[in-house]
C-alpha cells in the first residue's frame, strides 16, 4: 500500500502542475511564465491542502482511543506527500527563476540562481526538508502505530494552505481590491487561528479527557 502511495504522489502532484500550466495558458495567453509557473504551484499546493485537511479530519473523527487507535490514511498519506513535499521545491525554484527572469535579472539556470533561491526562501525550504528528513520517517517508521490521532490533528492544520494560496492567485489576477479577496483574507484568519493555533489546545484537551488529566497539565503529562 505504501510504494502505491509513493507512486500515486508522484504522479499525481506533477501531473496537477502540467495540467495547470497547460490549462493557464490557454485561458490567459498573455500571462508571462513567471505568472503560468507561480498560479499552478499555488493550485497543486491548494489541492494537497485540502487533501491534508480531509484525510486529517477523517483519521481524528476515527480514533476514539488518542494513543492506540490506528488509521490506514495516516502512513499512507505521509508516503503520499513525500513526492509533493519534493517536487514542491522545484516548483518554488521554477517560480523564483520564471519570476527573475521576467525581471531581466537572470538569463539562465546556474548555482547563482539556486543559491538566489535558497536564501531567499530558506524558511520554506528548511520546512519541506524537515518534513522529508524528520517528520516522515518518524511517523512511518518510529512511531510503532502509536498517536495516529496527533499526525490527523498535523494534517488538519493544513486547512489555512488552500485559502493563502487562493489569496495570492487573486493578486495575481489583480483582484486584491475586491471583496472575494476580503472575504478569503477573513477566511485565512479564521482556519489560521484555529486550525494552526486552537488546534495543540485541542489535542491537549482531548488527551486530558481520555486520562483525566485537566487541560492546564496536559501538556507536562
Amino acid at each position: 500500500m505504501l510504494v502505491c502511495a509513493l507512486v500515486c504522489g508522484a504522479v499525481v502532484f506533477p501531473g496537477l502542475f502540467i495540467s495547470f500550466k497547460a490549462v493557464l495558458r490557454r485561458l490567459f495567453p498573455k500571462w508571462t511564465d513567471a505568472d503560468v509557473v507561480c498560479v499552478s504551484e499555488r493550485l497543486v499546493s491548494a489541492v494537497h491542502g485540502s487533501l491534508a485537511t480531509a484525510a486529517g479530519s477523517i483519521v481524528v473523527l476515527s480514533c476514539k482511543d488518542v494513543m492506540n487507535d490506528n488509521h490506514w490514511l495516516v502512513n499512507a498519506f505521509v508516503v503520499f506527500g513525500v513526492p509533493y513535499m519534493t517536487f514542491d521545491l522545484y516548483a518554488m525554484y521554477l517560480s523564483h527563476f520564471h519570476s527573475q527572469k521576467s525581471r531581466g535579472h537572470i538569463k539562465d539556470h546556474s548555482l547563482q540562481t539556486v543559491s538566489a533561491f535558497l536564501h531567499k526562501d530558506w524558511m520554506l525550504v528548511l520546512h519541506h526538508v524537515a518534513l522529508l528528513s524528520i517528520f516522515f520517517p518518524i511517523t512511518v517508521f518510529f512511531r510503532r502505530g502509536l498517536g495516529d490521532f496527533f499526525i490527523g490533528c498535523f494534517f488538519i492544520t493544513e486547512f489555512s494552505s488552500p485559502f493563502i494560496s487562493i489569496g495570492k492567485i487573486l493578486i495575481q489576477l489583480g483582484l486584491d481590491d475586491t471583496n472575494l479577496h476580503r472575504l478569503n483574507g477573513l477566511a485565512v484568519l479564521l482556519t489560521f487561528f484555529t486550525c494552526r493555533i486552537l488546534i495543540f489546545p485541542f489535542m491537549y484537551w482531548t488527551y486530558g479527557q481520555q486520562f483525566g488529566i485537566p487541560l492546564f497539565t496536559g501538556l507536562s503529562s
